[in-house]
């Protein structure tokens, strides 16, 4: 069983408050995700971030197939940091870690992904030609769309 990890880190010059306010909304997932994933929340978004809080989604990853999406909110610190689980879609195994860390000037938001391919040999031949790129590329978007929204960290 092999487990892979995706590490980002940005820096923005937002205060602790406006991050956190921000990130902890679900339904600023959609802003922040790319548009040809099809990205569209069916339900629990409609209340702030709490442990415990199931959020549904649509999304279409790859060759336009649509995958529902059930994440559960497991941790919650208030204004430090919160993680998400998949509890069912496409990954054998998938937990978020989202850090919000107060440094001079703004925040550095930390992403930490656990993940694991399903389909044993199949997935982890995939997943250097196929899921690892697509990650990069999705949490790459996000970290431009970020700066486009909040401004470039100097």
């Amino acid at each position: 069983m092999k487990i892979y990890t995706l590490h980002k880190k940005q820096k923005l010059p937002i205060s602790v408050d406006q991050a956190w306010e921000f990130l902890s909304s679900p339904k600023n997932l959609k802003t922040i995700t790319p548009e040809y994933m099809g990205f569209h929340i069916l339900s629990g978004a409609d209340k702030p971030m709490f442990p415990g809080q199931i959020i549904q989604y649509i999304v279409t990853p790859v060759l336009g197939i649509k995958t529902k999406w059930v994440t559960e909110i497991t941790h919650v610190k208030d204004k430090e940091y919160f993680v998400d689980e998949q509890r069912y879609g496409p990954y054998a195994l998938w937990h978020h870690k989202h850090f919000i860390n107060k440094i001079e000037g703004g925040v550095e938001m930390e992403d930490i992904i656990d993940y694991k391919i399903p389909m044993g040999i199949l997935g982890q031949i995939v997943h250097p030609i196929l899921v690892k790129p697509k990650l990069e590329e999705i949490f790459n978007y996000r970290q431009k769309k970020l700066r486009s929204l909040f401004g470039e960290y100097k």
